[in-house]
């Protein structure tokens, strides 16, 4: 009796990809259990000392290497190389989608979207808001494109779980004309990791993401807060550009605009001036030369007042944004901590929560201390709002987004564009 024909194997797997202006961080992950198969970066795009670093995650060693890479097209066919190398090649027939990251998409984009030159060119026409991020999510999207151009290939926007926010949490005070000629308006960003950390945080208290009211605490070295009533973000702490908002690592957050025209006016400064000086030059390292957490609070162990002063400003401004965002939801079931300072420094968290005892908020020394890799509560049992320590996860969260938009569906055409 003939053998009967073997099935086609199930496409599951979704490549990640997060391309910046000289670099693609990328990570392919198999949707039918969330699991990691291989992950890498490749840095210094354009230079004679371009570096891959990729890892398999089903056994073998890391791989290192170093040699020109000239362009991002050259980059990602590197990948692709090293993927095959794994068994894991773009030409795999389980491979079902490639996601991207897209920093901005403005209002047009509020959901996950398949590619096509539609959204292309809309992407392309939110690059004056986003000059540092756009360029290069588009160039990374088109060459996925150029080597899969039958793969469907999906958008997750940043700044889209942002979009629920109401117009009077989005909206400045400023000449409607004017800000609507210009785009001029509160986006946010962060958003997959806020949207990620949101849900995640209702899973910790046992409860569905509708029910629960969080406020999201994402401090790395860019640094946001959100607050989500009922699984959406109702208000969040960047804006037009990520500049606004909390003391980061090396941007100021938070300035009077009339900083600009000082300096314009009295210290001679250029516009591009300044936009170095509030973007790269400002937050942490701005104060104390250092945007390193763990280099800060050393400093302020040893006596060091200048890293006191800086720590003391970036709490500060922490707890503003807590209280505030307290007040917005009216009631507040959990505030989480994430990201690399969020996760990792337990001073930050302590200090930012010390003083809101009123407002149901404590942090137990004990189980603050505690390192973990998992979702858990630093909140004594007796605290009416839950502090939590939830790792984020954007490529997960990417991978998830695309693979529920096409996983299940006729993947060849786009979500539709709100305008």
């Amino acid at each position: 009796m003939p053998d009967e024909p073997r099935s086609a194997p199930l496409a599951s797997r979704v490549l990640v990809l997060n391309s910046g202006s000289s670099s693609v961080k990328y990570q392919l992950l198999d949707m039918r259990d969330s699991s990691r198969l291989a992950m890498g970066l490749v840095e210094r795009i354009g230079e004679e000392t371009s570096r891959l670093k990729h890892t398999p995650l089903l056994g073998g060693a890391p791989r290192e290497t170093v040699a020109p890479i000239a362009d991002h097209a050259a980059a990602l066919k590197a990948v692709a190389e090293e993927l095959t190398r794994d068994g894991l090649g773009l030409d795999s027939p389980e491979l079902l989608a490639i996601g991207h990251r897209v920093v901005h998409g403005g209002k047009f984009f509020t959901e996950p979207t398949v590619i096509d030159d539609t959204v292309l060119a809309e992407i392309e026409r939110l690059i004056p808001v986003a000059p540092l991020h756009n360029p290069a999510n588009l160039t990374g999207i088109r060459t996925a494109r150029a080597l899969r151009p039958d793969l469907p290939q999906v958008a997750v926007f940043d700044t889209a779980f942002h979009t629920t926010m109401p117009e009077s949490a989005a909206r400045y005070a400023i000449d409607v004309k004017t800000a609507d000629e210009h785009r001029i308006r509160r986006y946010g960003f962060h958003g997959t990791s806020h949207a990620y950390v949101s849900r995640e945080t209702a899973r910790l208290l046992g409860r569905e993401p509708e029910e629960v009211n969080v406020i999201v605490l994402h401090l790395g070295n860019g640094a946001s807060a959100s607050a989500v009533r009922g699984g959406r973000c109702v208000e969040t702490s960047m804006g037009l550009t990520p500049l606004e908002g909390l003391v980061m690592g090396t941007r100021s957050g938070d300035v009077d605009p009339a900083v600009i025209f000082h300096l314009t006016r009295v210290g001679g400064l250029s516009i591009d001036e300044i936009d170095t000086l509030l973007n790269k030059r400002s937050g942490l390292i701005g104060l104390c030369g250092d945007n390193d957490m763990r280099e800060i609070r050393r400093r302020v162990d040893e006596g060091d007042e200048q890293a006191r002063l800086a720590f003391d400003i970036y709490i500060h401004r922490l707890k503003k944004y807590i209280g505030a965002y307290y007040a917005v939801l009216g009631r507040v079931d959990a505030v989480a901590f994430t990201a690399g300072v969020g996760e990792n420094a337990a001073p930050v968290r302590e200090a930012a929560i010390a003083g809101l005892e009123e407002l149901g908020l404590a942090v137990d020394g004990d189980l603050n201390a505690v390192r973990a890799d998992g979702p858990r509560l630093i909140s004594p049992q007796y605290a009416r709002v839950a502090v939590a320590v939830v790792p984020t996860d954007e490529e997960l969260e990417i991978a998830t987004q695309t693979y529920a938009l096409v996983g299940g569906a006729d993947a060849g055409g786009a979500a539709e564009v709100h305008a």
